[in-house]
């Protein structure tokens, strides 16, 4: 890490954080010259429309169509207005803007905002949070410890459980109104909560399945060893979760081996997925890190099947070390999915991409007994990734919001339309900016999210 990075690490984990960092980028333009300045007139209430029926027209929508280039250099981000008709949840055609073939399909106005890809909050926890409740913060004393935080919860989570699906739902719309239609929920499944939270939380998914898709990681928060909960993740594998969570194996289980073995034990018996929380940074985390790696080489039905949440311990590798892990991460489709911390570590986020290896992000804690913040805002996401992790071009920020998007990109780097085409889902957010690299750095405002066609949150024009 270079000393200009180091420093603006520095000043983002110093006092303000994020606001300060958001102020930054905020007073700073995007250098797309090309494309149509976003408009920030907001339209009569009169004139704004909820969206119904299954097929219909979509006009004035901003799609980028290429990148202007100064020789080599991108300085720009052409774009133009479209129409997209929408059929049953996907993207039937792309049309000559307000071009109706059909004059019998009801059609609505994007307001020329930008279509970017729908996003998705890969790490979140829908079952445990004070969000949609009155304002609270847990007080954490210094040097509390997770074992600390682990007894408090055990103490705390009865309480909540008469909330959660109240707040779930609560959560959900506020993801929504930032863009994200698809998510990765952990569920705590452990000896208080049994599988009570997992019953609530499948019950709120079921309500909200036409508009909303996540996956559920039976997540035993209080070690899967240490509060004896095997038994348990097996029962919440039958019930219906997707994945098997695990934590910290050595830090809370103290059974590095015997933790992660049983771990993958589950999964294999159960045909699920793997979503670990490794938060170690000690030599076990690395230690942690390199066994599973070695299992899933070893297992070849775990390939594509395990994801390492946080992973910090990739912080403490050199380049080399990362490098070779990696790669074999990238040969096993071993995916990490990151916070994008702000603190100290300086998370190789960028060369595990490089590498071929997939990188997520999530909100994790949205004003819970974990943490006070998260605003559910994946675009956030990839404005501090672009802040910590690359130089600030038109470019950069560009592809910075692929963290956001899964990787999803309206433009590929040859400045190519790689998104939307037909018969692509209709999962996309009307952003209030020109182009991605302003959104990105803006964080600028949503103005309408769709899931496959459904208009979830937000209005649009008629």
């Amino acid at each position: 890490m270079n000393n200009t990075d180091k420093s603006r690490r520095d000043f983002l984990s110093g006092g303000g954080k994020m606001a300060a960092a958001c102020a930054i980028l905020g007073a700073t333009g995007s250098m797309a010259q090309a494309a149509k300045p976003a408009s920030t007139a907001c339209q009569p209430a009169s004139a704004m429309r909820l969206i119904k029926g299954k097929h219909y027209y979509l006009d004035n929508v901003r799609l980028e169509a290429g990148f202007v280039r100064d020789g080599q250099t991108v300085v720009a981000t052409e774009t133009e207005l479209k129409t997209l008709e929408i059929k049953d949840g996907k993207i039937a055609a792309l049309l000559a803007n307000r071009q109706h073939p059909d004059a019998t399909l009801a059609h609505y106005d994007a307001g020329s905002k930008l279509l970017l890809p729908a996003m998705r909050d890969m790490h979140i926890h829908l079952d445990k949070t004070f969000y949609g409740g009155p304002w609270r913060v847990h007080n954490r004393p210094e040097g509390t410890t997770i074992m600390d935080m682990i007894a408090f919860e055990q103490k705390l989570l009865p309480a909540l459980q008469p909330y959660t699906r109240e707040r779930a739902g609560k959560l959900i719309d506020l993801i929504q109104s930032k863009g994200s239609t698809i998510a990765r929920s952990h569920c705590n499944v452990e000896p208080v909560s049994g599988l009570k939270n997992l019953e609530n939380l499948q019950a709120v998914l079921e309500q909200r399945k036409s508009g909303f898709s996540c996956e559920i990681v039976a997540f035993p928060q209080h070690g899967l060893l240490h509060s004896n909960s095997v038994a348990l993740m097996r029962d919440a594998m039958q019930a219906g979760a997707h994945y098997v969570g695990g934590l910290d194996p050595t830090n809370v289980d103290g059974a590095m081996e015997k933790s992660l073995d049983a771990m993958f034990q589950i999964a294999l018996d159960e045909n699920k997925g793997v979503d670990i929380h490794l938060h170690e940074t000690s030599p076990a985390g690395i230690a942690a890190v390199k066994y599973m790696v070695e299992t899933v080489e070893k297992t070849p039905q775990l390939k594509g099947k395990l994801t390492i949440s946080h992973a910090f311990a990739l912080a403490m590798m050199d380049e080399k070390q990362v490098d070779d892990i990696a790669s074999r991460m990238a040969a096993q489709q071993i995916s990490i999915a990151s916070t994008v911390p702000i603190g100290t570590l300086h998370m190789p986020l960028r060369q595990l991409q490089e590498k071929g290896v997939f990188v997520m992000t999530g909100t994790d804690s949205v004003i819970d007994h974990w943490s006070p913040y998260g605003l559910g805002d994946m675009l956030e996401k990839a404005n501090l990734y672009a802040q910590l992790y690359v130089r600030p071009s038109e470019l950069s920020l560009s592809r910075s919001l692929a963290i956001a998007t899964g990787n999803i990109l309206p433009l590929n780097d040859k400045g190519e339309r790689a998104w939307p085409k037909a018969e692509d889902e209709a999962s996309f957010v009307l952003v209030d900016a020109s182009c991605s690299a302003e959104a990105v750095a803006r964080i600028s405002p949503r103005t309408a999210t769709f899931h496959q066609g459904e208009m979830v949150w937000g209005s649009v024009g008629a």
